[in-house]
């Protein structure tokens, strides 16, 4: 793991000065924690961690880390509250109104602007600030990506980028080899015909979530489109790079280069019945795919421009009824260390979120499978945020599942999709407010 902290990085006792005062002001001005050098120099507390790392190696990786952090510090200690990320949303909300919720939690980018604009997180500027954080320091868009309606409410702490997964005993059943991952449409399809003249259909696709939503929205910002206007009034996916992005897809199946079964998914890829799959990083630790011999690659740019889904996780700092001022603060530090600390998380198909630690020739060393993902992350596009669009992008995949199965042609499963998610919106308006 990288230690090291850049001079930028330390607390001066003026900047701590200023994150004292904001976090009393946000709490019931009881205490008077103080933080200088990285350290907390409050009096003891403990701090409550909510987080949706429930499954795989998260389930010992993360109670490690605390560990390690509770035992380096003397008067914070951390308890992990894991909930699976559907519950989060259920609970997390009243325990902040009742003053039980957590002291600092992570969750999903699309999740921070309905939770900011109710008020339940602490506004995080000048944390950000007396951390030493700046928008360089990660990758591009991602601190923005944090922040809702000119304030920052989160901190990044990982992204998970979309790759193309390639079977590679698939491609050499068609005289392909290692090399023959597209890099754009001319080579994709040039590969497909070759797995196509060799019997085999050469795409797993799927409209689900993950990752059909996934590959729709890639290729929606590759040929220049948006999910919504920049007021979030209304659903432009159903323009012409939308259609045009859909487009391509139906035709993967139209053409016989994916089953029409839909069956997709990362499977059959596995059991060499597809040669590709569009997926995130997180299934570099698959260990069922460890069984074949496979490479991954950035996705191919099929539009006109570079773009990449990914997924991140934030920081955020609830702000409970009598929150806690020493409490914050100590969670601030808590959130330095975990981030400085987070090199071994890409063992879990997490990729750390700052630069730093990214950076580190100790990360490729012991994962060199994430190279291709770490490269996307220049042009990668962040779930998009605003006050309940995760609703308004829901019928998305009911036009995915129109159009794939030939039920409706791309524009009209899109055009249906559209104005659905405008009465969502319209809706997201009488409740949170323009």
């Amino acid at each position: 793991m990288n230690n090291n902290r850049a001079g930028s990085r330390v607390l001066a006792a003026s900047t701590a000065a200023i994150l004292i005062g904001l976090l009393t002001a946000c709490g019931n001005g009881a205490g008077e924690a103080t933080v200088e050098d990285s350290a907390y120099n409050g009096e003891p507390v403990t701090i409550d961690f909510w987080h949706g790392f429930t499954g795989g190696g998260a389930v010992e990786a993360v109670p490690e880390l605390i560990a390690k952090f509770n035992e380096e510090h003397e008067t914070i200690t951390v308890k992990e509250t894991p909930t699976p990320w559907d519950d989060m949303s259920s609970k997390m909300p009243l325990a902040i109104k009742s003053g039980e919720g957590p002291d600092v939690a992570v969750l999903h980018g699309d999740d921070i602007a309905t939770y900011a604009v109710q008020g339940q997180f602490i506004e995080a500027d000048e944390i950000v600030n007396s951390l030493g954080y700046e928008e360089g320091d990660f990758p591009p868009g991602l601190l923005e990506a944090g922040s809702y309606n000119g304030s920052q409410y989160a901190l990044p702490w990982s992204v998970t980028p979309l790759g193309i997964y390639a079977n590679v005993n698939v491609l050499e059943k068609a005289g392909l080899g290692a090399e023959a991952v597209p890099t754009d449409n001319a080579s994709y399809m040039e590969y497909l015909e070759a797995l196509k003249d060799a019997g085999i259909q050469g795409q797993s696709l799927d409209p689900n979530m993950f990752t059909g939503m996934l590959m729709f929205k890639t290729m929606l910002w590759q040929f220049g489109g948006e999910l919504f206007n920049e007021e979030v009034t209304e659903a432009t996916f159903n323009s012409d790079a939308g259609v045009k992005a859909l487009s391509w897809m139906v035709d993967l199946v139209d053409k016989g280069y994916a089953p029409k079964e839909l069956a997709g998914g990362l499977n059959p890829v596995i059991a060499g019945e597809n040669a590709y799959y569009w997926t995130g990083v997180w299934n570099t630790t698959n260990p069922t795919l460890q069984e074949v011999d496979w490479v991954a690659a950035a996705v191919p740019q099929i539009g006109d421009e570079k773009a990449v889904w990914s997924s991140s996780t934030h920081w955020v700092f609830p702000k409970n009824k009598n929150q806690s001022p020493n409490e914050t603060a100590a969670a601030a530090i808590f959130v330095q260390w975990m981030n400085d600390h987070s090199l071994d998380w890409a063992g879990l198909g997490e990729l750390p979120a700052l630069n730093s630690v990214r950076e580190d020739p100790a990360l490729l060393e012991q994962y060199p499978r994430l190279e291709p993902f770490i490269d996307e992350l220049e042009y990668a596009r962040y779930e998009f945020s605003a006050p309940g669009t995760v609703a308004a992008e829901a019928p998305i995949l009911t036009a995915l599942g129109e159009a794939l199965r030939s039920e409706k042609s791309p524009q009209e499963a899109l055009d249906a999709a559209a104005a659905e998610s405008g009465q969502i919106l319209e809706r997201n308006r009488s409740q949170y407010g323009d």
